[in-house]
C-alpha cells in the first residue's frame, strides 16, 4: 500500500487568467516528477481556486524503484592501451559511475565497439526525496509576475501558506519564507484556518469550510444553478463558454443571482447592454425563449446566500451607472454626422511610419476599390466599396467605442444604420474587422470580405515594409492573424484574384514612404510571410510539408486553387497509379534545369516519338490552360498525366543530349515547355514520392 500527498499553494487572489494554466503546469510538472524519480502512484489529481494551487498523488509507493542502468563508455579503442592493458579514460569512466575496471564489457554500435557497464541504482525512501519537490511549485510561470517584502522569488502573487502532506506527516520545506504545514484556508469570509489530517479528505474538508476546489465541480454547479434559475423565471440565459470559465475562476464558492435593471436601458443596442453585462461585470444576460433581451442579468456570488438581497441590490447599483454612461455616450454620439468623426481621424496616429489613421483610410480606400474592380466593376459596386472604405474606422472617435473598445465595428454597423447608410455598406463596417481570430468567423457580404482584405493587407504590407516583422511570440500588430484572415477569405470566396495581385496594388499605396528603403527586399519578406501563413493554413489539412512546399514554391496565386492542388498531390503521393506520371514529369524536370530554351522548331523533330510528345504537348497545354482557367485542379493535373506515355517513349528513343547541337537544344526545348507548364501546376521534384516505398 502506498501513501496520499497533498500540496497546497495559498496566495493572495490570482487573476482569473492565470489558473488554468498554472493549475495545468502544476499537474504536468508532477507527473513528471514523480515519474524522473521513479516513484509510481495510482492518480494525480489538480486543483485550483482564487486562492490555491494544489496536486493529490494518491497511493504513491514509500519508496522508488531500484534499476539497473547500462551506461556507455568511450569507445574500446580510447579506453584500451596498446599493450591491451586498461587506459586513465576507462579507469576513470568505472570510477565515475561507482564501478571497476571489472564490472567493464563491450557492445559494437554502427561498426564500433564502446566499453559498458551496469551500475544498481537503489531506490530511495519517498520520504526522503519529497523536500525536493520545492522546486516544482517555484517553477510554475506566470503571465506577469511580482516580488513582495524582501524575497527574491517573482510569482503571480505572495504566497501566504503552504500545506504539504505524505500521509499524515508534514514534509518540511520553506518558500519566501513560508514553511509548509498542515494548516490551510477556508472561505476568506465564510470559511476558518483548518488542520488536514488526511491527503484524501482535501475536497470534503474545503467544501466544508465553503471552497470547491474542484474547478469544474464548480463550474458544474454555476452552470445548474442558472439553468435552475431558467426554469423558475421561465427564460432563457445564454451562457458563453469563456465567461463561464472566468466565473469559475473568480469564485470559490459560487452561488447565482437575478438582477434587474431599468427598462428604459433597452433602447441601448443589444451589443452595448451586453458588453456592459459581460465584459464589465461579469453578468449572463437573460432573454425570452424568443431571443428578445430582458431587463435581467444573472450574476455570481463568491459565497453563500445569506443576505443575498443586498449583493443584488449591489450590483444593480454598479450595472446601472455603467448603462447610465452608455446611455449618455449613446446620445452624444448622434449629435454629431459621421463626416465629423471622419475627420478626426486626421488627429490619431495609426503608427509613426505609416501616419494617422485618415492616411489608413485613405489606403485602404484605394486598395479596396482597385480589387473590387477586378471582381465585379460595377460602377454602383465600387462607389459603395469607396463609401465603406471612407467610414470604416469612424467610430473609433466615438464616445461609445472609446469607453468600450469591444464594441469597434459593432457600434459602426449599428451607427451607419441610423444614419441611413445601406445596409451591407453598415454590415461592412463591422465585418471588415472579421476574422477576429485565425479561425474566427468570416464576413457574410462581398462587400465586407473585400473591406477586410484590403484593411488587413494595409497593414501587414505596411508593417513588415517598416521592418514591424513578428518575431517569435511577439505579433504586437497580430499580423500573423490578419494574414491568415486574408488568406481565409480568399479561399472561402474564390475570386479570380491572385494574393500577389493584391500585394502589389498594397504596395503601390507606400511608394513615396521615406521609411521604406529597398522595395524588392520588403517583397520578399512579404512572400515569405505569407507563404508560412498559407503553410499554416494547409498543414491545418493535413497536407504534407513537402507537397505544400511544391505547390507554393514560386508564388501562392490563387489560394483556393492552390489548396485544390495541394489536396490533389497530397492523395497523389501515396497514389501507386500515379508513378508512371509522376516519374516522367520529375525526369522531364530535372532535365529541364540545364536549358532556359523554349523555341521548339518543328524541323528538327526528327523522330515520330519527339513529333508525338509535341503534339501531345499541344494538346495538353491547350487542356491544361482550360483547367487551370476553371480552376480545377483535377482537370489541369489530368491534362499533364496525359504526357505519360510520350514522355516515356520519347526517352525510349531518342537520345537528348544529341551530338548535333540544333537537335539538342530543340529536345531540351520541348523539354522545358513541358517542364514550365508542369512547374505552373507545382514543382513535383521536390515532393517525396511515398508509392515508391
Amino acid at each position: 500500500m502506498g501513501k496520499d500527498i497533498l500540496f497546497e499553494i495559498g496566495l493572495e487572489e490570482l487573476p482569473a487568467r492565470f489558473i488554468d494554466d498554472a493549475e495545468k503546469q502544476l499537474r504536468t510538472k508532477t507527473k513528471q516528477w514523480f515519474e524522473e524519480n521513479r516513484i509510481s502512484y495510482q492518480r494525480i489529481t489538480s486543483y485550483s481556486t482564487p486562492r490555491r494551487l494544489a496536486v493529490l498523488i494518491e497511493q504513491a509507493v514509500e519508496e522508488q524503484e531500484t534499476v539497473e542502468e547500462e551506461v556507455k563508455g568511450p569507445s574500446l579503442k580510447v579506453a584500451q592501451t596498446e599493450d591491451g592493458a586498461w587506459s586513465k579514460a576507462a579507469v576513470g569512466f568505472t570510477k565515475g559511475q561507482g564501478m571497476t575496471v571489472d564490472d567493464i564489457y563491450t557492445k559494437e554500435v554502427k561498426g564500433v565497439s564502446y566499453i559498458y557497464v551496469k551500475k544498481r541504482i537503489d531506490g530511495k525512501k519517498t520520504k526522503e526525496l519529497l523536500p525536493a519537490f520545492k522546486e516544482i511549485i517555484e517553477g510554475i510561470q506566470f503571465g506577469k509576475n511580482m516580488r513582495w517584502s524582501t524575497e527574491s522569488l517573482r510569482y503571480a502573487r505572495p504566497i501566504r501558506w503552504l500545506v504539504a502532506l505524505y500521509g499524515e506527516e508534514i514534509i518540511p520545506f520553506e518558500i519566501a519564507s513560508v514553511p509548509t504545514d498542515r494548516i490551510t484556508y477556508g472561505h476568506r469570509f465564510l470559511g476558518k484556518k483548518v488542520s488536514l489530517n488526511n491527503p484524501k479528505d482535501y475536497e470534503n474538508v474545503m467544501e466544508k469550510q465553503y471552497v470547491i476546489v474542484n474547478a469544474e465541480d464548480r463550474k458544474k454547479r454555476i452552470l445548474d444553478s442558472i439553468r435552475e434559475l431558467e426554469i423558475n423565471h421561465d427564460v432563457v440565459i445564454p451562457v458563453d463558454d469563456s465567461l463561464l470559465h472566468e466565473v469559475c475562476n473568480l469564485v470559490e464558492y459560487p452561488t447565482a443571482f437575478v438582477g434587474s435593471f431599468d427598462e428604459r436601458f433597452l433602447n441601448l443596442p443589444e451589443e452595448v447592454l451586453i458588453t456592459s453585462m459581460k465584459e464589465h461585470q461579469r453578468y449572463f444576460p437573460v432573454k425570452t425563449k424568443e431571443g428578445q433581451l430582458l431587463p435581467k442579468f444573472i450574476g455570481v456570488r463568491n459565497g453563500n446566500d445569506k443576505k443575498l438581497d443586498t449583493v443584488v441590490k449591489g450590483n444593480e447599483k454598479v450595472l446601472r451607472a455603467r448603462l447610465s454612461d452608455a446611455e449618455f455616450f449613446f446620445e452624444e454620439d448622434l449629435k454629431k454626422p459621421i463626416d465629423y468623426y471622419v475627420e478626426r481621424l486626421e488627429k490619431v496616429v495609426f503608427q509613426e511610419k505609416l501616419g494617422t489613421y485618415m492616411e489608413k483610410v485613405k489606403r485602404v480606400q484605394s486598395i479596396a476599390v482597385q480589387t473590387a474592380s477586378l471582381i465585379n466593376q460595377e460602377s454602383c459596386f465600387l462607389q459603395k466599396t469607396e463609401r465603406a472604405a471612407m467610414i470604416s474606422k469612424f467610430d473609433l472617435m466615438t464616445n461609445m467605442v472609446q469607453e468600450f473598445t469591444e464594441l469597434q465595428g459593432i457600434i459602426g454597423e449599428k451607427y451607419a444604420a441610423i444614419y441611413g447608410e445601406e445596409d451591407d455598406i453598415a454590415a461592412s463596417i463591422r465585418e471588415h474587422y472579421m476574422p477576429i481570430n485565425a479561425n474566427g468567423k468570416l464576413p457574410d457580404t462581398m462587400l465586407g470580405s473585400i473591406l477586410s482584405v484590403a484593411d488587413k493587407m494595409d497593414t501587414v504590407v505596411g508593417c513588415i515594409s517598416v521592418g514591424l516583422i513578428p518575431t517569435g511570440s511577439q505579433d504586437p500588430y497580430g499580423l500573423r492573424r490578419q494574414a491568415t484572415g486574408i488568406l481565409r477569405i480568399l479561399e472561402e470566396n474564390n475570386w479570380d484574384i491572385s494574393l500577389e495581385t493584391i500585394l502589389e496594388i498594397a504596395l503601390q499605396q507606400y511608394q513615396d514612404n521615406k521609411y521604406i528603403e529597398n522595395t524588392e527586399d520588403v517583397k520578399k519578406s512579404l512572400h515569405e510571410f505569407f507563404q508560412q501563413r498559407a503553410t499554416f493554413i494547409l498543414r491545418e489539412k493535413q497536407i504534407e510539408q513537402d507537397v505544400i512546399h511544391a505547390v507554393l514554391d514560386k508564388e501562392i496565386g490563387l489560394f483556393n486553387y492552390a489548396e485544390e492542388k495541394a489536396l490533389l498531390l497530397s492523395q497523389k503521393r501515396h497514389d501507386s497509379d500515379f508513378k508512371r506520371t509522376q516519374e516522367a514529369l520529375v525526369r522531364v524536370l530535372n532535365i529541364a534545369k540545364k536549358t532556359e530554351e523554349t523555341e521548339v522548331d518543328t524541323d528538327y523533330l526528327q523522330t515520330e516519338s519527339e513529333r508525338a510528345l509535341f503534339r501531345s504537348y499541344l494538346e495538353a497545354k491547350e487542356n491544361y490552360d482550360e483547367g487551370k482557367r476553371e480552376k480545377n485542379a483535377n482537370k489541369a493535373l489530368q491534362a499533364l498525366t496525359e504526357l505519360t506515355e510520350p514522355i516515356h517513349a520519347f526517352f525510349d528513343h531518342n537520345m537528348v543530349m544529341a551530338e548535333d547541337e540544333n537537335l539538342k537544344r530543340n529536345r531540351l526545348a520541348l523539354l522545358n515547355r513541358i517542364a514550365k507548364l508542369t512547374n505552373d501546376f507545382a514543382n513535383l521534384s521536390i515532393i517525396e514520392w511515398k508509392q515508391h516505398q
